[in-house]
């Protein structure tokens, strides 16, 4: 009998522990359980659906972040090829699964034999120039094979296949780039204008099918034979033969040398979150100079309360004055001090630039030490975040609205004019040297969340960056209003520009602090972004873009 009544305990007992068991795990599920509009284990933010499909879809695979961001720009690169291709540069801000931070840099360089008077061709005032003369050495594909030698989990041609596949069978023209096909129209852009032709010489127009046949054999080759076909093989001699009929300087020898650089990341904190930025000549230090000057106002939604906007705007235009003063400072740390740059990045500098912003009024240019310098627009941004936890910011650029507008015929590739990025920033050029860039992919990562953000636009990146960042950390809006919100943008001659939506009443009252308001003809910030919070995903591609993300 006590035996019976042992064995009965124990059962009750068993019983009750898998009760208690199963309660637990439905508690757990329950309260893990993501909401319809985020992700529970990746996700994928490029500038449109298609390639944030295939970077998703390359994650399901098995794929690391890098690969799955490898494989979105290539999509890019014919889904948007006005913006960013092989013929331009890439710099990737990437954190493993461990959470350690490298940038890996493969921007454009200036060829040996780059022009002696080339920066007295620069225009006084923005112009999308055109013509070989402007083209770097690109970087693009050096940039992947060094991602993905370190990170990459899936064989390097897979990465290629979905776009080779849209490349040679076609796809109907998406509105962005639509838009801009009419940029082909020229007569010195003659490759390029018969690659968005029809039968009969039109135009094509947005829904139209567009192939990129050429690009395809070169995707295809490289997917076979590595970067090395581009850079030292027979795509090498093509292009450079393409250069060269056109007028260029870039030689074999330029492509054979070239070389990425790998580094730690920049980090500064910015609240509760470590902020990981890529080092000059990246944009990283504008941007976390812009954010260390306004954390210590001590902002949050109460800073946009009808009495507050203004002077918090006041302030945020004020700070982009100063950063203006300090553009003409970023180079490529081969040819300049970074000791200069790093201090930018300073709590500590940033509270002696704070002391200088008045509350009530604003300045002449050279209260803020100011030399005018050109503006610049373009690129593209990709946010991946995988299951194991790492995460690639990276974005990549040919510069001007289809860089050069020189396609080279025998390969396909579109060149980028990434040195008018020198235009009055410097007084000479270096061989080898990298131009100065507005681009900053950045992580930002706390003990709890990971946000990993970048953005497109040029002069206008650090713009977009900082005001989603702001918009987000600080005043508690969601990823996407975020990023939605109409930004306010001080262009390099320190004219106020505000995005069609902007409060007006707010553009008065800045106006009647002295704040010399201009309309801007066009807008090109296009933030991209990836977060995770207590185990769910939210991603947001930029509606500006048309972009979409995608997740699983």
């Amino acid at each position: 009998m006590a035996r019976s009544k042992a064995k009965v305990y124990t059962c009750c007992a068993l019983m009750l522990l898998c009760l208690v068991a199963v309660i637990v795990c439905v508690a757990v599920l329950a309260r893990h359980k993501c909401p319809d509009d985020t992700f529970s284990r990746a996700a994928v933010a490029a500038d449109s659906r298609r390639c944030s499909e295939i970077g998703r879809d390359i994650l399901q695979r098995g794929g690391s972040a890098v690969d799955g961001a490898i494989a979105a720009l290539l999509c890019t690169s014919i889904m948007n090829p006005q913006s960013m291709g092989l013929g331009g540069g890439a710099i990737f801000t990437v954190m493993d699964s461990s959470g350690k931070v490298k940038v890996i840099n493969s921007r454009e360089t200036a060829p040996t034999k780059v022009k002696p008077d080339l920066l007295k061709s620069c225009p006084h005032a923005f112009k999308m120039v055109t013509g070989t003369q402007w083209a770097g050495v690109p970087g693009e594909l050096r940039g992947y094979e060094m991602a993905h030698k370190l990170y990459g989990k899936l064989p390097w041609a897979t990465l290629f296949q979905p776009t080779i596949q849209l490349a040679r069978e076609g796809f109907p023209i998406p509105p962005i780039q639509g838009r801009y096909i009419s940029y082909s129209d020229t007569n010195e852009t003659q490759a390029l204008r018969r690659l968005f032709s029809d039968e009969k010489g039109n135009l094509l127009k947005t829904g139209d099918v567009v192939k990129f046949e050429k690009l395809a054999d070169t995707l295809e080759v490289i997917a076979n034979e590595g970067a090395d076909a581009f850079y030292s093989g027979r795509i090498a001699e093509d292009l450079i033969r393409d250069i060269q009929e056109a007028g260029g300087t870039i030689t074999l020898q330029d492509l054979e040398s070239y070389s990425v650089t790998v580094t730690d990341a920049w980090a500064f904190p910015l609240g509760e979150y470590q902020m990981y930025i890529p080092p000059p000549p990246a944009g990283g230090i504008i941007l976390s100079f812009i954010l260390n000057i306004m954390k210590e106002f001590y902002l949050n939604s109460e800073s946009l309360s009808d009495d507050q906007k203004t002077l918090f705007y006041h302030r945020y235009i004020e700070a982009f004055k100063f950063a203006n003063g300090l553009k003409k400072h970023v180079r490529d740390p081969q040819f300049s001090s970074e000791k200069m740059a790093k201090q930018f990045t300073q709590d500590g500098f940033a509270s002696r630039i704070r002391s200088l912003i008045s509350s009530n009024t604003t300045h002449d240019p050279q209260y803020y030490n100011i030399t005018p310098h050109l503006d610049s627009m373009g690129t593209t941004h990709v946010s991946v975040l995988a299951e194991d936890g790492s995460a690639v910011s990276v974005t990549s650029t040919i510069n001007h609205i289809f860089g050069s507008r020189i396609l080279s015929p025998r390969t396909g590739v579109i060149l980028n004019n990434e040195l008018y990025d020198f235009c009055w920033k410097v007084e000479n050029i270096f061989p080898g040297e990298q131009p100065p860039s507005s681009m900053a992919p950045a992580v930002l990562k706390s003990q709890s969340k990971l946000l990993v953000i970048g953005s497109t636009g040029g002069g206008m990146i650090t713009t977009g960056m900082a005001s989603a960042i702001m918009n987000h950390l600080w005043f508690g809006k969601s990823l996407k209003e975020a990023i939605s919100a109409p930004v306010v943008y001080v262009d390099p001659q320190n004219a106020v520009k505000f995005e069609p939506s902007f409060d007006k009443d707010i553009i008065e009252a800045l106006i009647a602090l002295g704040h010399n308001h201009q309309a801007a003809k066009k807008f090109y910030n296009v933030v991209n972004a990836v977060e995770k919070q207590d185990g769910c995903i939210r991603a947001w591609s930029d509606a500006r873009k048309m972009g979409e993300p995608a997740g699983y």
